[in-house]
């Protein structure tokens, strides 16, 4: 899912992909003239968890993560002076160091752009569905719901 909005809309990229994210493209989709701030993070694959080392991830999601990302957007947006917003997650697998996701938010003021950005990494990671299959160095493997 791919979705490339206009100009007057501040969500300007969301997407689910199976293909390498570009930290290039989300900052290009969050450019905007009259902004102060733009907050960018980007969650990569870590070698561990909960003391355990990882080998990869693999990521799915449900038919109604995309509807559900743009709804936190959306919610994003209202709640915020969002000039513009940008939200990628892979699906797929994953090796260790692979960027899994990237959201950007661009405001006329850093403050709101570090909160609002903060906001949209934090419910996109407790309310889209995703779900991520780690594999463990030992062998063992565990899914854990909600990216």
């Amino acid at each position: 899912m791919d979705d490339m909005s206009t100009h007057d809309d501040p969500i300007r990229l969301l997407a689910l992909r199976d293909t390498p994210l570009s930290l290039d493209e989300v900052y290009a989709a969050v450019e905007h003239d009259a902004a102060g701030g733009t907050d960018i993070f980007v969650g990569t694959v870590r070698d561990h968890d909960g003391g355990k080392g990882v080998t990869a991830l693999e990521y799915s999601a449900h038919p109604t993560a995309a509807d559900e990302l743009r709804r936190i957007a959306e919610k994003i947006c209202a709640d915020h002076d969002v000039l513009a917003l940008a939200a990628v997650h892979r699906v797929g697998l994953l090796e260790i160091n692979d960027v899994a996701v990237i959201v950007a938010v661009s405001c006329a003021h850093r403050g709101e752009a570090f909160e609002a950005c903060r906001k949209l990494i934090d419910t996109l990671k407790h309310e889209v569905p995703i779900w991520k299959h780690q594999r463990f160095a030992d062998g063992t493997d565990e899914w854990v719901a909600a990216c």
